[in-house]
């Protein structure tokens, strides 16, 4: 995927205020443990007297200089077990004053083997996240917390299926989904009225994948597909610059949670703008879940029908049935 510079200096950031944690805890153990036992600082300071000599030596090349060097190689390990002695006795284990790092490949740097590091991608996913976020908006989203009690417990006459039951298997599915969210997950296009917890279950699912090191992105149908426009006849422009840049994040981040399909403006630039978001995140094998209002029979007479198939024959279909919730909240 490739870096937003902005977003990279933010994930840099957060990397840094890591690093200085790392650091004053480090500061606050050696204060611990100097105060208990003075000697562990004397001894420290006789090692870094040690090294400033042995570069001294080095420079000065000196004749003897193998044999002095190996002379204060040997009084260092005699230093070294006598502090780590010192440690263990005074209740302390003998890597207590250890580096502290939160990244053992890269040790807080932020690169690995010349690229970026595992950690550090992860914080920019959590940063890129931020930037598109607007789905989380309680912030409080979470599996535990999508009351099935709002779904009617007895089955609809005419379809014959209980809503509860429906919906436990949908929360049920959105759950695993998310917990093994990986590149060999499915897309998933969530169908069904308004007020039925599609937008929450999505932020759900965001929120776990964000959590695991994925980069989420989302967006509605509508705003997503005013980028592509921008982009076209902004060119050159601060504003197109910035959908061309959104673009980018949409077509490329690990998941892409695009809401209300069917809420936009059917223009022809919107189609062309839909089928190229969906058709590159699929060849791409970038995941997408799109959620929508609207029947099979409806996406096929509102979309071309390169979109449709692709939606139809590329995404599993979880559906969501029952009432309105946020009607049934307000005691309508």
């Amino acid at each position: 995927m490739p870096y937003d510079g902005k977003l990279l200096a933010r994930a840099r950031g957060e990397l840094d205020k890591i690093r200085a944690r790392n650091g004053d805890e480090m500061t606050r153990r050696y204060t611990e443990v100097c105060d208990r036992v003075p000697e562990i600082r004397d001894i420290d300071a006789q090692l870094r007297a040690h090294m400033a000599q042995i570069v001294r030596l080095t420079i000065s090349k000196d004749p003897n200089l193998k044999g002095r060097i190996a002379a204060i190689r040997d009084e260092n390990l005699n230093l070294q077990m006598r502090r780590a002695e010192l440690l263990t006795a005074s209740g302390f284990g003998a890597d207590y004053l250890n580096e502290i790092v939160s990244c053992s490949l890269c040790r807080d740097t932020g690169l690995y083997r010349g690229e970026v590091c595992r950690c550090l991608d992860r914080l920019y996913n959590r940063e890129l996240t931020k930037e598109l976020g607007t789905l989380m908006r309680r912030g409080d989203e979470s599996f535990e917390k999508f009351d099935l009690s709002l779904y009617p417990s007895e089955a609809d006459p005419a379809t014959g299926l209980v809503p509860r039951e429906v919906m436990r298997k949908v929360s049920d599915a959105c759950r695993r989904y998310a917990e093994n969210f990986s590149e060999a997950s499915s897309n998933l296009l969530f169908q069904g009225g308004t007020g039925l917890g599609k937008t929450y279950l999505s932020a759900c699912i965001a929120r776990v994948a964000a959590a695991r090191g994925f980069s989420v992105c989302y967006d509605t149908a509508a705003s997503a597909l005013e980028n592509y426009e921008r982009a076209k006849f902004g060119r050159d422009t601060e504003e197109g610059e910035a959908a061309a840049v959104r673009i980018k994040r949409m077509e490329s981040c690990d998941l892409m949670i695009l809401d209300d399909l069917g809420t936009e403006m059917p223009t022809p630039m919107g189609q062309s703008a839909l089928y190229t978001l969906i058709n590159n995140r699929l060849v791409n094998g970038k995941k997408t879940i799109i959620s929508t209002n609207l029947t099979n029979e409806e996406l096929g007479k509102r979309y071309t029908p390169q979109i449709a198939s692709r939606i139809m024959g590329e995404f599993q279909r979880l559906p969501f049935v029952g009432e309105d919730i946020r009607r049934l909240r307000r005691g309508l």
